[in-house]
């Protein structure tokens, strides 16, 4: 299975993709700058067009008002096996690398903080697509496939940033 991970859109049509995103999807939130194209109306609108593919988490800008807009529904987490892995998806702001939720799990995914990375500590997996629209402290536009058995962290351009092998 081949999955492509995002996450704060923060209401920029101009990078919204597909598949599984991490929160943050249209309210670009009082700390940060608007995002290229920001129209989260037009967001709203190529997301419900994928509804029938799509899984979302609730980040820490997403509303009651969001999901009124929303033709799916927005989940606290997902926990699902990937290619024979378990995976932990979430928004960020409450578990991350530094706080581990208690689930059982293999890998933890996961946004809000606008940087990606990969990175491997205490025998689990942690990786942060980066924000597409609004990425921070000099990282690039980014997201995640996963594809086989890897994890490739990508930025727009397609260029692979950092990559692991489970």
């Amino acid at each position: 299975m081949k999955v492509l991970v995002i996450s704060d859109i923060h209401g920029s049509g101009y990078y919204a993709e597909k598949i599984i995103v991490l929160g943050d999807l249209y309210y670009h939130g009082p700390r940060n700058e608007l995002s290229q194209e920001y129209n989260p109306m037009k967001v709203a609108e190529i997301l419900n067009s994928l509804k029938h593919k799509l899984l979302a988490i609730k980040g820490n800008c997403d509303a009651e008002v969001d999901e009124m807009i929303s033709e799916f529904k927005l989940e606290d987490h997902i926990l699902m096996e990937i290619n024979g892995k378990r995976y932990y998806f979430t928004h960020g702001q409450k578990y991350n690398i530094e706080n581990i939720p208690y689930e059982d799990f293999d890998v933890l995914i996961y946004g809000h903080f606008h940087q990606g990375f990969i990175q491997e500590k205490e025998g689990y997996i942690f990786a942060n697509p980066g924000s597409i629209a609004l990425p921070k402290c000099n990282t690039e536009h980014s997201y995640i496939i996963l594809e086989e058995n890897k994890i490739i962290l990508k930025n727009i351009d397609g260029e692979i940033l950092d990559k692991i092998s489970q």
